[in-house]
């Protein structure tokens, strides 16, 4: 398992990805008895996709993971081609609608956050960003004055600009003012640093310490973990802001499965309604194929701007 996460690091995978991997070739090496994968072949590949299709009963998009990532160990761990895989019993492949919230229940649902929770979910509806996306944001990312987010290093590794809602801008300043008071006091305790990416600590040693550097967003307490360095302040957990996002759904008794992700597929839906084009939208929300955002002008087809109904004629 160390090899694994050594190939998926060496091609600078994300953290998403590496856990799944590796979750997935573990699964692999236990369902056969723990046996070494060297001395397996495709059809023990085949019956353990065939077994989570018809007794773990996955999606087709799950099965599919889990045999890139058993690929992945033969191929690039292993360095071993296995052939052609055969005979898998494939999982349905099913198209799911994005939940979709109306502007009142999205409106209800932030009446029922406070703090940085409810400024997080602003951004995600202000936008259309991921929540990881939202949690890594740093100081530097923020342009107020011209009213826009870089995202860095999204889904895919791909950097993007988008949308600042304006209403956000004093909002946003006072909880930057509050963040870096917590900084000064890190500061004075001989603490402050922040992780960097792509071990820009060892080119730039001080910018951990710096103040564009920070989360927009820290955690409450200082990790200590020495798999990270010295001590150093992460981000807020994303377990934080879904149990608040699920309770204020639950609250504002609205009875869609929403979830924190609902709030990007809202933003999407809600420019088309108000007319923008679809290029625009997908450079906003970062798809590499304007197919995928296409998925938003189904939602509108199907809702209150589509069709009209032959029973509202009678």
């Amino acid at each position: 398992m160390e090899q694994v996460r050594r190939a998926i690091r060496v091609r600078h995978y994300s953290r998403r990805p590496e856990e799944a991997y590796a979750g997935w070739i573990r699964r692999y090496i236990g369902f056969h008895g723990m046996q070494h994968p060297d001395t397996l072949g495709p059809d023990h590949i085949t019956s353990f996709l065939s077994a989570l299709s018809t007794d773990g009963h996955v999606s087709a998009s799950t099965q599919n993971q889990a045999l890139c990532a058993v690929l992945f160990l033969y191929r690039v761990v292993l360095g071993r081609e296995v052939g052609a895989v055969e005979g898998v019993v494939r999982a349905h492949a099913s198209k799911h609608l994005p939940v979709v919230l109306t502007r009142v229940e999205v409106s209800a649902i932030l009446t029922r956050l406070h703090g940085p929770q409810r400024l997080i979910v602003s951004l995600l509806y202000g936008g259309g960003l991921r929540l990881r996306e939202a949690l890594e944001l740093r100081v530097k990312d923020l342009d107020l004055e011209r009213g826009q987010i870089a995202v860095r290093q999204g889904k895919g590794r791909k950097d993007r600009v988008t949308v600042l809602a304006g209403r956000l801008k004093t909002v946003l300043s006072q909880h930057l003012e509050e963040v870096q008071q917590l900084h000064k006091r890190d500061i004075a305790a001989g603490l402050g640093r922040v992780p960097m990416p792509d071990a820009l600590d060892r080119k730039y040693p001080n910018a951990g310490l710096s103040w564009p550097w920070q989360f927009v967003f820290p955690a409450a307490r200082i990790c200590r973990d020495r798999r990270w360095g010295p001590p150093c302040r992460f981000h807020l957990h994303e377990s934080a802001v879904q149990r608040a996002v699920a309770a204020a759904i639950r609250a504002a008794g609205i009875p869609k499965k929403a979830s924190c992700h609902s709030f990007r597929h809202s933003f999407a839906t809600h420019l088309l309604e108000d007319g923008y084009d679809i290029r625009t939208v997908q450079e906003l929300l970062g798809h590499a194929d304007v197919s995928t955002t296409m998925i938003y002008t189904h939602v509108l087809n199907r809702g209150a701007l589509g069709v009209r109904s032959p029973a509202d004629r009678l």
